[in-house]
């Protein structure tokens, strides 16, 4: 799809779409206790120990942390597959998608960013006086990166929940970085599409966050990839402390339980399976390499129908209309087999 189709579809009344009147991006979550989150795509699990190893680590907090995270450096290179040195950590995947941003893009700029996909991306384009260029998401690797400060890619994609051919996506890396255009790449759900990463790829910065997969929204623990000068410049631009304590002690711990994400990656396939079977009696529904679902309606009004439904069984979902380029679709996260259920029981599919 041409670019200028995808800024077309919903200009006009659709386009504040992914920013409300405060100047935030819409997003997931609840904070009503009474109510099954299925708008956040949050692991409902996490690995065994975190409690004790949050409550030891606790007294770190009156004292500054170290600026180095040397041993959360160490666990996120082994991690994904990279030098210890290549990382940076930052506050959550949004804190490296900033500091990428602050550090590469400047007044003026123009930056290829995906659509439907993360509203934070074009916001924090904006936020640096650049221009977003919306590009469909199914497209954006087969762009001329030429003449743009970055490009944004989300693998895999939110909401749509489709990972990128990985051969695909080193060429357009390649490309971007013999156009001198910083390939920022959001890999907040590749925990749960067992592929390789493409962290330590020279002129990418690779996004990672460790909220998805460990179900850890509040500790904001994340860290970018980047390699030589694109590195160094990350690396000097962030700030002393981007984790406290705790957060870079915890982070180090969940990094290294490798047999929990193994089990949440096959528990999600599972589900995520079941699931779609189940939605595709009712809806059309994307398939997706993700721990969530793209739902499509028939009209708009059908979104406020199904969002109405689940509420009347203390059940919520994304309601994906504050996507851009969206306007009659739901996002349910994939949760636990018995959680899963209930969603599927209130839907009647």
């Amino acid at each position: 799809m041409d670019p200028d189709a995808v800024d077309d579809l919903h200009s006009g009344a659709h386009e504040g779409s992914g920013v409300d009147e405060s100047g935030h991006v819409p997003h997931g979550s609840t904070d009503d206790p009474q109510l099954l989150d299925f708008s956040a795509n949050t692991n409902p699990r996490t690995p065994e120990g975190v409690a004790r190893i949050y409550e030891a680590a606790l007294a770190e907090a009156r004292a500054y942390p170290s600026t180095d995270y040397c041993g959360f450096r160490t666990a996120a290179a082994e991690y994904v597959g990279c030098e210890g040195r290549q990382v940076i950590p930052t506050g959550g995947g949004l804190g490296a998608i900033r500091l990428t941003l602050e550090t590469c893009v400047r007044p003026g700029d123009t930056v290829l960013v995906p659509a439907p996909s993360f509203g934070e991306y074009a916001r924090e384009v904006r936020l640096q006086g650049a221009e977003p260029v919306f590009v469909d998401h199914d497209a954006v690797d087969e762009q001329d990166p030429a003449d743009h400060a970055a490009a944004v890619v989300c693998n895999p994609n939110n909401p749509t929940g489709d990972a990128y051919d990985r051969e695909r996506l080193r060429a357009f890396a390649e490309r971007c970085r013999e156009s001198g255009t910083v390939l920022l790449l959001d890999e907040a759900f590749m925990d749960f599409a067992d592929r390789p990463s493409l962290a330590g790829t020279d002129g990418v910065v690779v996004a990672r966050s460790l909220t998805k997969i460990f179900g850890l929204p509040g500790l904001r623990a994340g860290f970018a990839v980047a390699t030589g000068d694109l590195r160094d410049r990350l690396d000097v631009a962030r700030t002393p402390w981007t984790m406290g304590g705790p957060a870079a002690t915890v982070g180090t711990y969940c990094l290294r339980r490798e047999p929990f994400v193994v089990e949440t990656r096959e528990r999600v396939h599972r589900e995520r399976a079941r699931m779609r079977e189940r939605l595709s009696q009712r809806f059309a529904v994307t398939g997706s390499d993700a721990p969530f679902l793209l739902l499509e309606l028939d009209s708009p009004g059908d979104v406020d129908d199904v969002l109405s439904t689940l509420r009347e069984h203390n059940v919520t979902a994304r309601d994906a209309r504050t996507f851009r380029g969206l306007d009659r679709h739901v996002r349910v996260a994939v949760r636990t087999r018995e959680e899963n259920g209930r969603l599927l029981d209130a839907l009647d599919v």
